[in-house]
């Protein structure tokens, strides 16, 4: 399978998983497969031979496994992170990332929260530098990122990230791929 056709899959299949949960009736949010849905866009924020062109479309899905959701004060949401999912697709021959790690949502009111997150991806970028953009080393990278979000509604959120994902230097070369974007969560 070539690595086009394997982009348009894992696509096609995250895509569709996570859609088919938005018609799960609200009555069962409990039994939720998901705990939240998002879908956005980013772009690169380096600059010289390692920036990335274009715009990279971006899905994540979040999972509750550990109770975030009954976690009542800030303390007990950081000792109950979440579970992500996601993709961070490329465009025009960019690197499309397929993430996946422990996130931690921190309210600080009703509508305002703040998240970090760390994992792993694996990419489809270059890795020593025969093609354009950053060169990555290794196939699999570590995968952090930092944002801010507001609860437009009690589903709804609007929310901005910064997302960093390199080998730590136990590859070379090491440029990474730092990315900055907007999503629009949907909380079940």
């Amino acid at each position: 399978m070539d690595r086009k056709s394997c982009i348009d899959k894992c696509f096609l299949l995250i895509l569709a998983v996570a859609m088919g949960s938005l018609e799960s009736s609200p009555a069962r949010a409990q039994d939720q497969l998901f705990d939240e849905f998002r879908f956005g866009v980013s772009t690169s924020v380096q600059g010289g031979r390692s920036g990335e062109d274009g715009a990279f479309p971006d899905l994540t899905v979040l999972f509750d496994p550990f109770g975030y959701e009954a976690a009542g004060s800030w303390r007990e949401q950081l000792l109950h992170p979440r579970v992500h999912l996601g993709t961070s697709i490329g465009l025009s021959g960019e690197a499309t990332q397929f993430f996946t790690g422990f996130t931690w949502t921190v309210d600080f009111s009703d509508k305002l929260f703040a998240e970090a997150g760390f994992g792993g991806v694996i990419h489809t970028g270059d890795l020593d530098g025969n093609d354009g953009g950053p060169n990555l080393g290794c196939r699999v990278l570590f995968h952090e990122y930092v944002g801010g979000g507001y609860r437009l509604t009690e589903h709804w959120n609007l929310s901005a990230q910064i997302a960093h994902s390199s080998n730590a230097n136990l590859c070379s070369p090491n440029d990474g791929m730092t990315r900055a974007g907007l999503q629009v969560g949907y909380k079940f």
